[in-house]
């Protein structure tokens, strides 16, 4: 066989498609649009348009979906929000997008106008300021920014009571058509002159729609306006003729950007909350897109139809936007990535009360954890928080994971070690995060080696060897992986096949790793471990009196270890009187310094710059299938009652009424952070991090051939065959 044929045959093996599709079915929704279809399907076989154009009718978008499921049609028109609800029930590509003559394919940007003068003002700072809307349930003014608030995490709305949580969020706001809401989202509207028709979603009321929510803004009624791009360029600079307008520059207003920065209004662009796409061109998945792309773009250059005008058809926007004027690529075929941020502002705010459970089920895995997450569902039904707490008791944490996949359980909050498994192994996203420092950066900590300052013997990590070490748990993040791997990664200990436990207890003398109790590990990394109050349960990963950040500091400074692995923080809470506890009441901050990856050693409050990695901070897990913004709805609401200034009761981040330490939350968080962009675990955990923990995992994966490999090689083996021939 010469090597041209080779080619083709490898060329129609890697590229076959349905480039010989004959007809593409197009799905409408009336009488009108099927007769436009119609006209236009004579109009392209009239100028030999291939694929031929057929049309059917139904009576909805979803209905069209529908078909399209069945392959009873191939493609139709939709506009975003359209997209959005097929996506929940159909699979479908996205063949093209509309456009006007700038060629950007949207409808418009979505943005957060504040006047230059108020510099304080940033997109992270809108607590508490007042707001100027252009309507309840309108794109730019409703949907966009609260569902970007929401998105991010800076807003929360518990049991999807997003006016509610609008009115938590800003001190007061016109948003009309909001009457029947909390009285704060019509507070600042004015109605019409004689002050009548307040709040109404009407030009009665004079903040109403784009311009009236500018003149919001304009007039110091509110502090931001949310309105389209071309908003203040229409009313300032001589533009508008309305008496509030005169006199406005354009440069004396700014954007607010995504990032915290502020811009010149001419840069929409770049800063902006959402750009809103324009109607996409939606197939089945298995037409080939540039068939349907190519065939709309010749329709439109050689057919002579005017696709984008229902003049004549007794209707707007038949089959395509009246407001298009040329097709563009996609530039992405899965439609999340093709409508961008506006998707996940479309499912933040795509939240109703009847979607809320009536429990969340949470997995505990201790009689400390079970007597607090009891005493947290009482806590939270004095203040009617919804949905009600119910506690689910756990094996082990691989159990909990199990109840939570299998829908016995449906939250748990874990450390990164254990974010990862649940994320891999069980399927699991993060639904809140713990926040160390009290903002939205807080959500990491920093992994630290502490030692005893008086200890002059170990000066880099080489000097551990056969020394004896304190950890917060076997597969923990701070005590064991991220530690384990720098030994690792520094070449300081070289475990053979993978098997880190045995390396670990021949490297150190011995060790308290609470959970390393397990059958075929060296038995010295129990050594140093002394069990419950009761002496009993010795090594028992949560039962250990050396368990956890706390234990293992506890380890050091009772003389049981050299080192110890824990976090940034961990000194502090218990040294300079900040824990009571007989063990710990009388240390001095200044005994203990840290040990640097870097082969020196630095002081305690050094940690940012001496530390072994900088670590994602614990998350409360759930199925993807159950709406996070639910979960952090009811959790930032419930701090607000049992956060770090609870006057008295139940505290969320409290656990020494139940004899332990970071039950259910960890003891040092601050406040409780939406997950923002970090909605997968791996985009929580970050990529360093994920790295960190990828090295430390061993298993037989690496000598599985994946299934796109073995495909591969099926058609390699092929070729190779019929070049035998």
């Amino acid at each position: 066989m010469d090597t041209w044929a080779f080619l083709s045959i490898l060329l129609a093996i890697t590229h076959y498609d349905v480039s010989g599709q004959s007809t593409i079915r197009w799905c409408t929704i009336s009488p009108a649009e099927e007769s436009k279809c119609k006209a236009m399907a004579q109009a392209f076989t009239s100028a030999a348009i291939r694929p031929a154009l057929q049309c059917v009718r139904v009576s909805s978008k979803a209905d069209c979906a529908q078909k399209l499921t069945k392959k009873e049609v191939e493609a139709f028109s939709a506009s975003a929000n359209e997209i959005y609800d097929i996506g929940k029930h159909a699979r479908f590509k996205i063949a093209a997008g509309e456009s006007g003559a700038d060629g950007k394919g949207i409808t418009y940007y979505g943005v957060a106008v504040v006047k230059r003068a108020n510099s304080a003002i940033n997109i992270n700072n809108l607590k508490g300021k007042k707001s100027c809307h252009t309507g309840k349930h309108r794109t730019a003014g409703w949907t966009v920014p609260l569902g970007y608030l929401i998105d991010s995490g800076m807003m929360s709305a518990m049991g999807c009571n997003i006016p509610q949580g609008v009115a938590d969020f800003f001190n007061a706001s016109c948003i009309p058509g909001a009457k029947d809401d909390p009285a704060s989202l019509c507070q600042l509207c004015v109605g019409d002159k004689t002050g009548n028709y307040k709040c109404d979603e009407s030009i009665e009321e004079q903040y109403y729609a784009y311009n009236g929510s500018f003149r919001c803004l304009v007039e110091n009624a509110g502090d931001v306006a949310f309105v389209k791009h071309t908003t203040v360029s229409e009313n300032t600079d001589g533009k508008c003729g309305e008496s509030w307008a005169q006199g406005l520059h354009s440069e004396d207003y700014q954007l607010l950007c995504r990032d915290g920065t502020r811009s010149p209004v001419r840069d929409y662009e770049k800063c902006h909350l959402a750009r809103v796409p324009s109607r996409g061109i939606v197939v089945h998945t298995d037409i080939s897109s540039s068939v349907v792309y190519n065939m709309l773009r010749e329709g439109l250059q050689k057919s002579g139809f005017p696709m984008f005008s229902s003049a004549g058809f007794d209707g707007t926007n038949l089959l395509f936007s009246d407001a298009s004027t040329t097709f563009i690529q996609a530039g992405n075929e899965n439609y999340i990535e093709w409508m961008g941020q506006y998707y996940y502002i479309l499912r933040a705010m795509d939240c109703l009360e009847s979607d809320v459970p009536s429990q969340l089920r949470w997995c505990v895995l201790s009689h400390g954890e079970q007597q607090k997450c009891t005493d947290m569902a009482v806590a939270f039904k004095s203040k009617n928080l919804i949905p009600d707490i119910q506690c689910i008791y756990g094996a082990s944490v691989e159990d909990c994971m199990k109840k939570v996949q299998n829908k016995e359980a449906d939250a748990i909050t874990l450390d990164g070690g254990y974010i990862y498994t649940a994320g891999k192994s069980f399927g699991l996203i993060p639904a809140v995060g713990e926040s160390y420092t009290g903002d939205t950066d807080g959500s990491i900590y920093y992994a630290v080696a502490v030692l005893r300052r008086s200890n002059r013997d170990i000066q880099r990590f080489s000097d551990l060897k056969s020394k004896r070490s304190c950890h917060t748990g076997f597969g923990r993040t701070a005590g064991w992986n991220i530690p384990m791997g720098l030994l690792i990664e520094k070449g300081i200990i070289r475990p053979q096949t993978c098997q880190v436990a045995q390396a670990a207890g021949e490297f150190f003398e011995s060790a308290c790793v609470p959970g390393a109790n397990q059958k075929g590990f060296p038995s010295n990394l129990c050594e140093q471990c002394i069990g419950d109050s009761s002496g009993q349960n010795k090594c028992e990963k949560g039962k250990d009196l050396y368990d956890g950040y706390d234990g293992a500091f506890r380890c050091l400074v009772e003389d049981h270890g050299d080192v110890a692995f824990v976090k940034h923080s961990t000194v502090f809470q218990n040294t300079d009187g900040n824990n009571t506890d007989f063990w710990a009441v009388h240390l001095d901050s200044r005994e203990f310094q840290l040990l640097c990856s870097q082969e020196s050693r630095a002081e305690v409050t050094q940690y940012t710059k001496c530390n072994l990695a900088r670590v994602p901070s614990h998350a409360v897990m759930i199925r993807p299938d159950t709406n996070h913004h639910v979960i952090f709805g009811l959790l930032d609401k419930a701090q607000n009652f049992f956060g770090v200034n609870a006057a008295s009761g139940f505290n969320m981040f409290d656990s020494k009424p139940y004899e332990g330490s970071d039950l259910i939350f960890k003891d040092s968080t601050i406040t409780l952070i939406g997950v923002g962009e970090r909605k997968t675990y791996e985009e929580w955990l970050g990529q360093s991090y994920l790295d960190a923990v990828i090295a430390m995992e061993c298993s037989a994966s690496s000598t599985v051939f994946s299934s796109s490999s073995l495909l591969l090689m099926s058609i390699m083996s092929f070729l190779v065959s019929l070049l035998a021939l």
